[in-house]
């Protein structure tokens, strides 16, 4: 690992990580462009080019065949660890549902918030060389408890010219009927315009690699995002007497994940000095005290923070910008990325400063419900003519009039 000395040698090193490549920019474009011009045969050309599988058009949809053979091919011990851990997520996702709030006054104006989930999600679950089958459940459990009538999941195929059967296997714990067997830049494009096979989706959740996550900013807007995704990566807080077994492990957990990064914050010369013998794709900073170890994680905003620390919940409250947080040496990030409730999908790059960890609110539209009676109008009218008339707008100072009369 690579020590860095202050805070701004570490923030110019990330920001060199993440520059987009503006070959990435325009390849993706050009795909964009092909699978809304060309629909299906695009989408069964570039699973042939990329995937190297050769597909027709009528394969790209699972058949509810091959959902029922994948799940039937777990044993009882995977079932068993699958449902404690989707019970887990789904108990914690049911608690996050808001409560609508309503306010009535005594002139009769109502004003009210209504929660709708938005109708149709598409879920983006990479393969690679290791199937992300925890990715499932932790992206569409929200949308399950928050009501999402349609959800549609796709993966790349595999050389058997079907998605990997975990994969679908934890589809089918879901009830996940729809998934095509499509993935990288034209699958999001498939999603976000439709095709004649697939049907366009309202907005699209998941990770991917640069390509997917390239093609999920170009499509921003003509389709809702959950956030754009980087590498994963790992801050760990360590004070003096942390345990340096315990930085390893975690620090080798991450290295799991394609380019991976960790990042060990400490006030320890000793531990600074055994990291940097270390062969982790990463660094170590040191700092004075560990109130300047939280200025450093608030700068960076990572997805991943670990408080390895005595008494980690007085840190806890200074830590503002983070995707979640994990307090104490018993309470490893991998944990959290598999069992313990809230959803792995969290924001990368820095955008911790921004975005959230994926939440129910994802999938649910917030919409303000007003209702007027004349009474309420007449006393309203006043200011609102004033405020209106700054803007110049007479002709909605002319609309409530007429009501007035």
């Amino acid at each position: 690992m690579r020590l860095l000395r202050n805070l701004t040698n570490l923030e110019k090193v990330l920001e060199q990580k993440r520059n987009r490549k503006k070959s990435i920019e325009e390849k993706v474009a050009k795909i964009i462009r092909n699978v809304k011009e060309k629909g299906d045969p695009a989408l069964i050309e570039y699973t042939k080019k990329f995937d190297k599988v050769k597909l027709k058009i009528k394969d790209l949809g699972v058949s509810e065949a091959e959902i029922s053979a994948a799940f039937n091919e777990l044993n009882s011990q995977i079932i068993s660890s699958l449902k404690l851990a989707i019970d887990n997520v789904t108990r914690f996702y049911k608690a996050q549902f808001p409560k609508s709030v309503k306010i009535k006054e005594e002139n009769g104006k109502i004003l009210r918030t209504s929660y709708v989930p938005v109708e149709r999600v598409g879920i983006y679950i990479p393969a690679g060389q290791s199937p992300l089958v925890s990715s499932v459940y932790m992206s569409a459990i929200p949308a399950i408890v928050a009501q999402v009538k349609e959800i549609v999941l796709v993966s790349p195929p595999n050389k058997y010219k079907t998605i990997n059967p975990f994969i679908l296997a934890v589809a089918s714990i879901l009830k996940i009927k729809e998934a095509y067997k499509l993935g990288g830049a034209q699958a999001i494009a498939a999603l976000a315009y439709g095709t004649k096979t697939i049907k366009k989706v309202d907005k699209i959740i998941g990770p991917g690699n640069e390509f997917v996550t390239e093609a999920k900013r170009q499509v921003f807007g003509k389709v809702g995002i959950d956030m754009l995704a980087g590498p994963s990566e790992i801050a760990i807080i360590a004070s003096k007497d942390a345990n340096l077994e315990y930085i390893c492990a975690d620090l080798e957990a991450q290295t799991e994940h394609r380019q991976g990064l960790g990042i060990v914050i400490t006030n320890s010369k000793k531990i600074a000095k055994e990291l940097r013998k270390k062969s982790f794709n990463g660094f170590v900073v040191r700092v004075r005290n560990l109130d300047d170890a939280c200025v450093v994680v608030n700068r960076i905003a990572p997805e991943h923070v670990a408080i390895f620390t005595k008494k980690p919940l007085q840190l806890l409250k200074k830590i503002k910008n983070a995707g979640a947080i994990f307090l104490g040496e018993n309470t490893p990030v991998s944990i959290g990325d598999y069992v313990a409730g809230p959803s792995h999908v969290l924001p990368t790059d820095s955008s911790a400063r921004f975005f959230s960890g994926l939440s129910l609110r994802e999938f649910l539209k917030e919409i303000h419900i007003i209702s007027y009676t004349k009474k309420a109008l007449t006393e309203e009218f006043n200011a609102f003519e004033k405020i209106a008339s700054l803007e110049g707008m007479n002709k909605h100072i002319e609309s409530v009039r007429k009501r007035m009369s």
